[in-house]
């Protein structure tokens, strides 16, 4: 564990790094930006070798506090019984004063989010207000359905912080001034936020070693971890401060099948080479066999693209003549024919003769 864990980063490398990103900020500030105070977030870009097979977030505590005194900080509660949303506004208050936490700037209690935040705007206007979301640990499984998914595209939502600790404001202070990243299984890049603009070169260089080491540790993969790690800022380009050994490449390709569809093409030379040694020491009977058999599986593993013929238009159903179909119908029975000749309509009435009046002569 301990190879796949370390991760060797050049101090000097990561500290010239910064203080290039330092001095673009600096003069993009001054030809550009209308606020001098502005700052800017800097993040760490990672690229792994692997997509890993499960999504996770890591929690990453820093030396250095990440954010500024500005930002904005909104605490979710749950309701305390037998208090009104008021009273357990003030309660909470109280408490956090008590346990010396002043990094909080708005507490609502859960009872007030379900009602008057429940409209799209007020959801919209309340993401907007603050810069950090923290929720009491009791009740957060329970505001996915309140917030909205725009907390979770923005990358504000909220982190569970447990209100009834011993040590509430260490706890606090820790979620604030750390940060956290989200590992997907959908790609092989992360990034995460470690410092701001108004920071000394030294205080951004130890945040970025710590939060390289606690990735490469809590990361869910095998084997190595880290390929590539940049520097970068919301409108810089990203500069490497970090690039792995090829040996890594060699571990990553051991472990490897040569059944592998990544398996490169001397390993499959290799096991070419095998597969036909094994053929001259088996017994001909048996190496016939065996080489069906290898052949067919290879020809499995290569399918042929065959293109798909599109069916034209339905063929037309030839209608039989009138010859086979009276020849196909059923003649009628001797008995029924009499009766039908009778029944016959003569040409000049168009009557049948059933119904035709006979004139019988009277004999005087």
């Amino acid at each position: 564990m301990a190879e796949k864990t370390e991760v060797a980063l050049d101090r000097a490398q990561v500290k010239k790094a910064v203080q290039a990103l330092q001095a673009f900020l600096k003069t993009k500030a001054t030809g550009d930006s209308l606020f001098l105070d502005e700052t800017q977030q800097i993040s760490l870009l990672f690229t792994l070798w692997k997509v890993p097979k499960r999504a996770q977030t890591i929690r990453i505590p820093l030396p250095h506090g990440q954010r500024t005194d500005t930002d904005e900080v909104c605490l979710f509660t749950r309701d305390e019984p037998k208090m009104t949303s008021e009273q357990t506004q003030r309660f909470y208050k109280k408490l956090l004063e008590e346990k010396g936490v002043k990094n909080i700037s708005e507490i609502i209690p859960y009872k007030v989010l379900k009602t008057e935040y429940k409209p799209y705007e007020a959801k919209r206007r309340l993401l907007g207000n603050f810069d950090l979301f923290l929720s009491d640990a009791r009740i957060r499984r329970l505001l996915p359905s309140h917030i909205g998914k725009h907390f979770y595209q923005r990358k504000k939502e909220p982190l569970s912080v447990n209100l009834q600790s011993k040590h509430l404001a260490r706890d606090i202070q820790r979620v604030i001034q750390g940060t956290s990243m989200k590992v997907t299984n959908k790609g092989c890049c992360c990034m995460a936020r470690v410092a701001h603009s108004g920071m000394t070169a030294d205080e951004v260089t130890e945040n970025i070693q710590a939060a390289v080491q606690t990735i490469a540790a809590k990361l869910r993969t095998k084997g190595p971890v880290m390929k590539l790690i940049h520097i970068k800022s919301q409108t810089s380009v990203a500069l490497p401060i970090y690039t792995s050994d090829l040996s890594d490449l060699t571990e990553l390709e051991k472990k490897r099948t040569p059944k592998d569809k990544g398996a490169t093409p001397k390993k499959r030379d290799k096991a070419k080479k095998n597969k036909e040694d094994k053929k001259q020491t088996d017994t001909p009977a048996e190496g016939k066999e065996e080489a069906a058999k290898e052949d067919e599986e290879e020809e499995e593993e290569i399918p042929q693209l065959v293109p798909i013929e599109t069916p034209s238009k339905k063929p037309k159903l030839e209608k039989p003549s009138k010859k086979k179909q009276l020849e196909k119908a059923p003649k009628p029975a001797a008995g029924k024919k009499g009766k039908q000749a009778q029944n016959k309509p003569t040409k000049k009435t168009g009557k049948t003769d059933s119904k035709v009046k006979r004139k019988v002569p009277k004999v005087k």
